[in-house]
């Protein structure tokens, strides 16, 4: 037996984490991608990576000095507002004395980031524009997967990893469950050249991001680092609102307006300027899905999921990418464990390496799956701007805390 033919279904961040340790270690592996190439899309707005997750993953690929030469520290700057325009806490302002955690988890564009992927694994390890339709297993003991695409085949894997989002083509070879809908939808809208254009915008706004909370709503401002901010109007309303609203959202001036006035007509003068007049470079409404927390599902041999199509979730605590970056790093380390097994036990080892795997991937998305349901119910409570205050209080004085033992252990030292 040879080294096992690798599949990645996806050329998301999970995907391409994954090729990259991969290749880095000297284990080949293909990735297939939908898009027609890598400026195809628009891949959304900031994302900040945890310590322990996503820069880790980016440690292990050997990719961490890029992604802080191209991070956004200051955009880890928090401002909370009420539906009413009171700010309850703004890490902008010096004055209120309401720090972040400079570093401990610096933001970055989404497209720097896939690019950052992209520029380190050879130009042959993907191919662009190809839309998988079904995996087949072929019959017999020793099992191998062809990959049936729009535009022809690809055959003979001996493993194919689903990291290709919310509606996988991997996932129906390991469960049945499908996405839900999870009762919100996002009217994502954009502000472009904000130094120059939308002065106001920015300030509102802040070096990072700006939320309101409030029953059944929520807005978020987010600053970009190509000068523009992204605005998310969020409500929570049925699965099919989108079209049975009654807004046109093809005539974007006219529907921001109607949209504001009916969802959040009593807010503040500046929230709805926000809506209605600041962002409007750009208007998409999303509906929001998830899987259900605790899924799990029986091994196959030869085929696992990461990411998005593992366990997706909303994006209401923010750990979507660093857990599907931690996904990539764990199975990448299990197979790689195993390099110099394959050659002699291929079917065997590569079972291992999947359990190994799959065990903590599902406690991981579990434990954040539990978290972001959490995040979810806080961002559309009418108390979530107070819980979450008091949460940044209560981190705020633990980090004195420490300060002050760290000191104390300093001066105790110099009289040594």
């Amino acid at each position: 037996m040879s080294a096992p033919r690798i599949a990645i279904i996806g050329a998301g961040p999970g995907g391409l984490t994954l090729a990259c340790i991969l290749r880095r270690n000297g284990m080949q592996c293909n990735v297939f991608e939908l898009d027609h190439d890598r400026s195809a899309r628009d891949q959304g707005g900031i994302v900040d990576l945890h310590r322990e997750m996503g820069q880790l993953a980016l440690r292990e690929a050997g990719l961490f000095e890029d992604f802080q030469k191209h991070s956004l520290p200051a955009a880890e700057a928090m401002k909370l507002v009420k539906s009413d325009g009171r700010v309850f806490w703004d890490e902008n302002d010096a004055s209120r004395g309401e720090t972040g955690l400079p570093g401990d988890r610096p933001e970055i564009d989404r497209a720097k980031l896939r690019d950052i992927l992209l520029d380190s694994i050879q130009p042959d390890s993907i191919q662009w524009n190809r839309k998988l339709v079904r995996v087949e297993p072929t019959e017999g003991a020793n099992v191998k997967y062809n990959l049936h695409f729009t535009d022809g085949m690809e055959v003979g894997f001996d493993l194919v990893v689903g990291a290709d989002g919310a509606w996988s083509k991997v996932r129906p070879l390991l469960t049945d469950e499908l996405p839900f809908y999870s009762g919100i939808t996002v009217i994502e809208l954009k502000a472009s050249e904000v130094s120059t254009k939308k002065q106001w915008l920015a300030d509102f706004t802040g070096q990072g991001s700006c939320f309101m909370f409030d029953e059944g709503r929520t807005l978020v401002c987010q600053r970009n680092g190509n000068d523009s901010i992204r605005v998310y109007a969020a409500v929570r309303q049925p699965e099919t609102w989108v079209k049975d609203c009654g807004i046109d959202w093809d005539q974007s001036n006219a529907a921001q307006n109607i949209f504001t006035e009916r969802y959040f007509g009593d807010c503040h003068d500046d929230l709805k300027r926000v809506i209605a007049v600041e962002a409007s470079d750009g208007l998409i409404p999303r509906t929001l899905w998830m899987l259900p927390i605790g899924l799990k599902r029986s091994p196959r041999p030869g085929v696992t999921l990461l990411g998005d199509a593992a366990h997706l979730m909303t994006p209401f605590a923010g750990v979507g990418v660093n857990v599907a970056l931690a996904d990539a790093l764990d199975l990448a380390r299990s197979l790689l464990k195993r390099k110099s097994l394959f050659e002699t036990d291929l079917r065997a080892n590569l079972a291992d390496a999947l359990r190994e795997y799959e065990g903590p991937m599902f406690e991981r998305a579990n434990e954040n799956m539990v978290k972001t349901w959490g995040g979810l119910r806080h961002h559309f409570s009418a108390g979530g701007i107070d819980e979450r205050v008091e949460r940044l209080r209560g981190r705020a004085k633990l980090r004195e805390a420490a300060r002050r033992r760290e000191e104390a252990e300093m001066r105790e030292k110099a009289k040594q």
